[in-house]
């Protein structure tokens, strides 16, 4: 049996592989590509695919494919066979340069936003040599991104790539400011953590929500909830740990960091997190994540569901998505250090993030808009829709005494006595932790809390890195220009933004909503509660200024992302409502009239029997299925009938279904829920909830 450090990356053609395989100056060439984004040289592309052909033909491949994002929210394959021709009728296995580096896939089926007509079929796949190729059930994968004939981004990597490039950019510009001339690069690096839900996959077949939508439309809560918090960080079950040990080895072939595992507070909820890596190269890690979690689930005899919010009245699942910048030296740059007072550089992208939050509230929001994730922010398990920053009592106290210009004398470090002279004594850190924050200093990073667990990374990460970019931006134009002595210019600049920005800090309960009034009301923070309000964002002229100004996006991939993320808000929820009516109609209602019906048989029968009354409860009972009966056809004609009034282009259908749709939907539950509690477990048409969470 191979070890670890054996498995790790044993199907990823990475720089190791590379170093044994290339010949010096290929492999050097390749390196100044992926470190400096130097052109790529048509031999060496030549040199490089041959390798990449061998080593993936040794490793069992036979095909290779580009692997990319289209803007579908997962990723997409087209395999070809190494095959080639040979004079004496059999074949070779064959990889071209040209090949490796370009490929041409049918654009006209995936979204474009109107960038694209259906006619206008030709796209094109461009290898990203920053992140690994690998291989996948006997395929050569190739990530690339994704372009229309016309050079318009269709894909997440893409916008991505050219977000890092724009910080990248800025950041430098601070650090010359700073006399750092050795630093050629900054790289956000991300962890995001992966949040899931398993469910016993008989079970999942028996209910067409799950399978038409990935959450339960309907279900009544069982007796038995989270309410006792007994499975949060408890002993994990044996079918579970031999499902997470699988998964394990098989991220570790593809170079994956899986490192953390462990139950999440709903009952068959779980979390892996992965070690910090680049942005572009974890937003590719975390689809193949999601993707081989729902493939090892099923080989464990269960599903593994990745929506935002599956079940009702237990905790969703989010993405927490930790964000940091660093230097190609190893300097992390939100690193504090000892004494922050005193960190000048430090203070400065400190307070970059800060203005970037404050300033570009919106873009952040709908980085991580959808249908599902509405469902948990604001709900009091996830943060708010509000966002705001958690910085900490000591970072908070120095920059208030920046802005006031007063004396800062430092927090102590305390040492914690645990009671038990067994146990050791440590240093407790100077800040606590903010499970209710959306955007939280958690010592050397920011943990964007508010991604949803089935998101690609990539959006959230693009409006991250293009905010920071544009207060950087800023920063560098002001000091660069600046007369007189640069620290002083640089402490006015770092008072000036505390000032201005420090309405975006909050380090109290998130969930109170007194703290929602004081944002909106007395700070003027957005609270973009839906997707199509959170949308609206991205069309403001400031935002569009900002994002083409970094190169991030043009104004018609705005456009049509905007129309893209709208027409999946509409179209998943119009799913939703359709399954609803579906199930309400030919399982629930049949289930409830049989039951009825066996009642009134009994109750009949009885009287036959016996000259006396009818039992009273089982009157009662039948007076009651009855009247829901009713009210279940009736909420099922009127969900139908918004369905049917939807009109007008996206945006307007969007807020139709926000104001319409969704609370026809939850009329429709709430009595078919009410139903379920006085039902028969037996004439119950699909599992219930407890059968689902307590099923594994």
């Amino acid at each position: 049996m191979s070890t670890v450090p054996e498995l790790f990356g044993s199907m990823v053609f990475d720089d190791k592989v590379m170093r044994a395989r290339l010949s010096a100056e290929v492999y050097e060439s390749l390196r100044d590509t992926i470190r400096k984004g130097k052109k790529l040289d048509l031999s060496v592309a030549n040199a490089v695919a041959d390798a990449m052909c061998a080593w993936a033909v040794e490793n069992g491949a036979t095909h290779f494919t580009h692997w990319f994002q289209p803007l579908t929210g997962i990723t997409a394959e087209k395999h070809d066979g190494f095959i080639s021709p040979a004079p004496d009728s059999h074949v070779l296995m064959k990889f071209s340069g040209k090949a490796l580096i370009q490929g041409e896939p049918d654009a006209s089926s995936f979204p474009s936003g109107g960038l694209r007509a259906t006619f206008e079929a030709r796209g094109y796949t461009a290898w990203d040599p920053t992140s690994y190729a690998f291989i996948k059930e006997k395929t050569l994968c190739i990530p690339t991104a994704f372009c229309s004939y016309g050079g318009e981004a269709l894909d997440k990597k893409t916008p991505l790539l050219r977000s890092m490039e724009a910080l990248n950019t800025q950041a430098l510009r601070i650090l010359r400011l700073f006399g750092n001339a050795e630093v050629q690069r900054v790289v956000p690096n991300v962890g995001p953590e992966q949040e899931y839900f398993l469910i016993d996959r008989e079970m999942y077949l028996k209910r067409k929500d799950l399978i038409y939508t990935g959450r339960t439309l309907f279900g009544a809560k069982p007796p038995k909830g989270q309410e006792l918090e007994d499975h949060y960080f408890g002993a994990i079950k044996p079918r579970v740990k031999a499902f997470m040990e699988e998964l394990d080895e098989e991220l570790w072939k593809l170079g994956i960091y899986a490192k953390t595992e462990h139950n999440e507070v709903a009952p068959c909820q779980h979390e892996l997190a992965p070690i910090f890596t680049v942005a572009n190269v974890a937003s590719d890690h975390n689809q193949l994540m999601m993707e081989i979690m729902k493939k090892v689930a099923l080989r464990h005899g269960m599903v593994c569901l990745l929506h935002e919010k599956p079940f009702a009245g237990v905790n969703g699942s989010g993405k927490h998505n930790n964000w940091s910048l660093s230097t190609d030296t190893g300097v992390n740059l939100l690193s504090p250090g000892e004494t922050p007072y005193e960190n000048a550089q430090f203070l400065l992208f400190l307070v970059a993030v800060l203005k970037a939050v404050d300033e570009y509230q919106g873009l952040l929001r709908l980085g991580v808009a959808s249908a599902g994730n509405d469902h948990r922010l604001g709900a009091n398990e996830a943060p708010p829709a509000v966002i705001s920053v958690f910085l900490g009592d000591e970072l908070s106290a120095v920059l208030r005494a920046i802005e006031t210009e007063s004396p800062y004398a430092g927090t102590e470090k305390r040492r914690l006595r645990l009671g038990a002279d067994v146990l050791p004594r440590f240093n407790r850190d100077t800040t606590d932790r903010n499970r209710t924050s959306p955007f939280a200093f958690t010592g050397n990073k920011f943990e964007f809390r508010m991604v949803g667990s089935s998101d690609s990374i990539s959006c959230a990460n693009i409006m991250i890195n293009a905010a920071v970019a544009e207060a950087l931006r800023q920063f560098a134009d002001r000091l660069e220009s600046a007369e007189g002595d640069f620290d002083a210019n640089l402490h006015e600049l770092i008072r000036e933004s505390v000032s201005k920005h420090k309405r975006i800090v909050f380090n109290g309960n998130g969930y109170d909503e007194a703290w929602i009034r004081e944002a909106t009301e007395q700070r003027g923070l957005k609270n973009l509660r839906t997707t199509p309000d959170a949308l609206q964002m991205v069309l403001h002229p400031e935002n569009v200024e900002m994002l083409v100004r970094h190169g991030i996006f043009s104004e018609a991939e705005i456009r049509s992302r905007y129309e893209i993320t709208l027409e999946n808000y509409v179209r998943t929820v119009r799913i939703e409502a359709l399954t609803m009516a579906d199930m309400a109609r030919r399982e629930i209602l049949p289930a409830l009239m049989r039951y009825r019906g066996d009642l009134a048989l009994s109750v009949g029968a009885a009287k036959q029997a016996v000259p006396v009354l009818p039992c009273r409860s089982d009157v009662k009972r039948i007076t009651q299925l009855s009247s829901l009966i009713d009210a279940i056809d009736e909420a099922t004609d009127a969900l139908a009938g918004c369905i049917e009034a939807m009109d007008g282009d996206v945006t307007a259908q969007a807020f139709y279904i926000r104001d319409r749709v969704l609370d026809a939907m939850s009329a429709l539950r709430g009595v078919c829920d009410e139903a379920e509690t006085i039902t028969a477990a037996s004439y119950w048409p699909f599992p219930t909830y407890g059968d689902l969470l307590f099923g594994v």
